[in-house]
């Protein structure tokens, strides 16, 4: 069966999340957005895990169940560690077959670093060590590095990562065989490193509410079942994984690199000209994920590998809603609009995704009709995102509400 999965969110025990991240509203969102499966997220954290036990349906094939959406056991580790002589910042997803196994992982990882303070714990713990604990607990475990190209947290980030998967993991590399793009890189810019090929790329919302989920997802056809989701991913299966769902990678906050206390707000080629240095106050730039991926790159922009896993750049419904209205993304009209669209069209993925041109021009009011053509066309203009600032999209351009226009808009 064709479905939508979300795999890596935070619960309301994380800091700086809705009091809404619980199996209730996670539930009810993920029905409005047409998504299927869904990650827990926090399963470290020993309340949320009492919640989940007290609120899911174990189906005895490594998924469960709330109402009718499906659930998988997933957790984001931060490491920060020591590793001949610097500092690293990797954070990584686990995702468990059981609660058994789940309640093993916690068990150890107890031993090493406090779960209780944070739904995303901080250990001081080897990233390599990490999946070593992991696979030696269950070998049906999946450990995948999370939004690998961020600058502070992540495997190949600019200020705190590594060159290469196999410097961080080691000997453990050869079990790692997915890897989370993050919202601020895409496919086509991993594609440019060789040593990526093998790898399965997935895209997840790492969502702190719940109507952000499925800003970026995954679209599988096969069974809804653990095992079989593992052996998709793991042997990178383009007949059962169909396409990821991005963001335009530009809107990401570490895009670009810049300065944001500065608002300095850098191409690669603009950074080389300043040598890395911000021109207000001299101090240096946080270098972005286009930066880096230039940085470790082997191919050319715009190389396609053989086996790569396609995939679709996206802007979730509300902020075409709120441009289209001309009205902030937080406001009634964007709700109103946002519901009625919903009842009518069944989920928001069927009016991103599927509905006919027909049959949104019929459906939806002419600009949010047309908004939505236009992104699936990637007829939008976006600012690019820099230093903890998302980027700043445009789909109409100066065009005032209920103005008509036939001016495309290139991304690039």
């Amino acid at each position: 069966m064709k479905f939508i999965a979300d795999f890596h969110i935070h619960s309301k025990y994380s800091r700086a999340t809705s009091r809404d991240m619980d199996i209730k509203h996670l539930a009810e969102w993920a029905k409005l957005k047409g998504i299927a499966l869904m990650g827990t997220g926090d399963f470290t954290h020993h309340l949320w895990l009492e919640e989940l036990k007290h609120n899911l349906e174990d189906l005895g094939n490594g998924l469960f169940k709330y109402q009718d959406v499906y659930f998988i056991l997933t957790a984001e580790i931060s490491s920060i560690y020591s590793k001949k002589g610097k500092t690293y910042r990797i954070h990584n997803m686990v995702f468990s077959p059981s609660f058994k196994t789940t309640d093993k992982i916690n068990e150890t990882l107890s031993r090493y670093g406090n779960l209780t303070s944070d739904g995303r714990p901080i250990l001081g713990m080897d990233a390599r060590d990490l999946a070593r604990i992991i696979f030696d607990i269950d070998e049906n475990c999946m450990v995948v590095p999370g939004h690998i190209w961020t600058p502070w947290f992540s495997v190949f980030g600019s200020m705190s990562g590594f060159d290469r998967i196999e410097d961080c993991f080691e000997e453990q590399s050869p079990k790692i065989f997915a890897l989370e793009t993050g919202l601020s890189s895409d496919p086509s810019m991993n594609w440019r490193l060789s040593a990526l090929d093998r790898f399965t790329l997935i895209s997840n919302s790492d969502s702190h509410s719940p109507s952000k989920i499925g800003r970026e997802a995954n679209v599988f056809d096969c069974e809804l079942d653990y095992m079989t989701i593992r052996e998709v991913l793991k042997t990178k299966d383009r007949k059962r994984f169909l396409y990821t769902i991005e963001f335009f990678p530009e809107e990401g906050k570490y895009h670009f690199d810049g300065h944001r206390l500065c608002k300095i707000r850098f191409s690669p080629k603009e950074t080389k000209q300043n040598n890395g240095k911000c021109p207000e106050c001299g101090k240096p730039l946080t270098i972005g994920v286009m930066n880096r991926v230039e940085q470790l790159a082997d191919r050319p922009e715009g190389y396609v590998p053989d086996n790569s896993i396609p995939f679709k750049n996206l802007i979730p419904l509300d902020e075409i809603i709120a441009e289209a209205k001309g009205v902030g993304k937080g406001s009634l009209t964007v709700e109103r609009e946002y519901k009625a669209a919903v009842a009518k069209f069944g989920t928001e993925f069927n009016i991103l995704l599927k509905a006919s041109k027909e049959d949104l021009l019929k459906g939806l009011p002419p600009r949010i009709a047309e908004g939505v053509l236009r992104v699936r066309d990637r007829r939008v203009h976006i600012k690019a995102g820099y230093d903890g600032e998302y980027g700043i999209i445009s789909i109409f351009g100066n065009e005032e509400p209920g103005q008509k226009s036939e001016q495309q808009l290139s991304l690039f």
